[in-house]
């Protein structure tokens, strides 16, 4: 076998899994048909009201669910099949999805429907999140978990290379509501992709009986548990201040760089996709995930960041966002993997809906304050508020890791003295 062969048959090691397969090529499918979504809904927002402060709240409605009740969503993925309920949540999307198009054909999109149907989206990914998360390891066992993290991290930001580019087309030729459309019909694939899985094949999981305060029992378990405590803040911390691209990008085009064409803002989204893929790839090849690998990925998601935020023109700023979507999905992806490898597979669907809660549930609190910010300044500002708030995490990672470290040889230190 060839060295290429050889880095390839490691990189898409869990494609070899039949079941992971069919999953990986619905959501690549259905993901795009998203940010098909995604895109349209931005522009749609801003051809309604024209205001910053507005995008930035229906950014963050989709994720008031998960902010007050994540918890509950990672609860019902523990005590349920996870397969069951994605049935459920993917065709409660489409028909969100197939409901905003008619309104939209029909003239009867409002800035109020708009924000309703965010809120609903809102709830379904409440419960789909955490069972999505969880239902990886299900499908290709815990030595293939990294892999297929990164694979799955690959294909949502293949997703986000594909989607914009053709959302950006339909727009300019057929108009708003064929993105929803196409939206609605992309999460057939992934029915599809459900149906033909075989049970035989997954890998057995153990689901948890109903009993009183499972959910301050998973807070407990994250709490006293300083490796997924220190992930679970970085990430929240991140989540909040730093992945608001959805409001700052389409901002960024509009006023910084008076783009006023729907395509303009897809490239800028369609580059940031570019490179999350190349670094989906790269940490797919990679065996394990460590604490310093995160706070290194952290630092340079930051970095890069600042680069787009200073960034003269617009080409300098889609060059810019190719190695901030490396490291940005690089990022989320050592963060999944991580928790995933270090919660016990009782706990695992509330330890995903925290991870969830931190980077999804905090959109509500950021998109809104990035949305005020860029209002009362302009949208250079709101990302670089972002970026040097990852730069500060990233440091005290760093710093996390190395007083870890010493503990844990001190500790070593002081049972082998015992023993002897």
């Amino acid at each position: 076998m060839s060295a290429a062969q050889r880095i390839s048959s490691k990189t898409f090691a869990a494609l070899s899994v039949r079941n992971f397969r069919l999953y990986f090529f619905g959501q690549l499918i259905s993901v795009s048909g998203t940010w098909m979504q995604s895109v349209a809904q931005g522009w749609l927002v801003l051809q309604l009201t024209g205001s910053s402060v507005d995008l930035g709240f229906v950014v963050a409605l989709q994720y008031v669910p998960m902010l007050f009740f994540g918890s509950y969503g990672g609860l019902v993925a523990d005590r349920h099949e996870k397969r069951r309920i994605l049935y459920c949540t993917q065709v409660s999307a489409g028909l969100l999805a197939l409901l905003l198009g008619v309104l939209v054909t029909t003239h009867h999109a409002t800035f109020a429907t708009v924000l309703v149907l965010a809120a609903l989206l809102g709830v379904v990914n409440l419960f789909d999140n955490p069972a999505r998360q969880s239902f990886v390891q299900e499908m290709v066992g815990r030595d293939l978990i990294v892999n297929a993290v990164s694979l799955n991290s690959v294909l949502m930001n293949a997703g986000r290379l594909i989607g914009p580019g053709i959302a950006a087309g339909f727009i300019a030729v057929v108009g708003t509501a064929d993105c929803f459309y196409a939206n609605a019909a992309s999460f057939l694939a992934v029915l599809i992709a459900l149906l033909m899985m075989r049970k035989r094949d997954f890998v057995p999981m153990k689901t948890v009986e109903r009993e009183k305060g499972q959910l301050r029992l998973g807070l407990r378990y994250v709490r006293d548990n300083p490796l997924l405590r220190h992930v679970i803040i970085a990430v929240a911390i991140v989540g909040t201040f730093a992945y608001n691209f959805t409001v700052t990008l389409p901002l960024l085009s509009r006023i910084t760089f008076h783009q006023h064409s729907a395509a303009d803002y897809g490239v800028l989204m369609a580059a940031m996709g570019a490179g999350a893929v190349i670094g989906g790839l790269v940490i797919a090849h990679r065996s394990r995930p460590t604490p310093k690998m995160l706070a290194f990925l952290v630092l340079g998601f930051g970095f890069f960041m600042t680069l787009v935020a200073l960034a003269p023109s617009v080409r300098l700023a889609e060059i810019a966002l190719v190695p901030t979507g490396a490291f940005s999905i690089a990022l989320i992806a050592t963060a999944n993997a991580t928790l995933q490898l270090n919660s016990s597979q009782q706990m695992r669907g509330r330890v995903m809906a925290l991870f969830a809660i931190a980077f999804l549930g905090t959109t509500p609190i950021g998109a809104p304050l990035v949305g005020v910010i860029v209002s009362w300044t302009n949208p250079r500002v709101g990302i670089g508020v972002g970026s040097g708030l990852a730069l500060l995490t990233g440091l005290w990672l760093v710093v996390s890791y190395r007083r870890d470290v010493r503990n844990f040889v001190a500790l070593e230190a002081v049972q082998s003295a015992q023993t002897v």
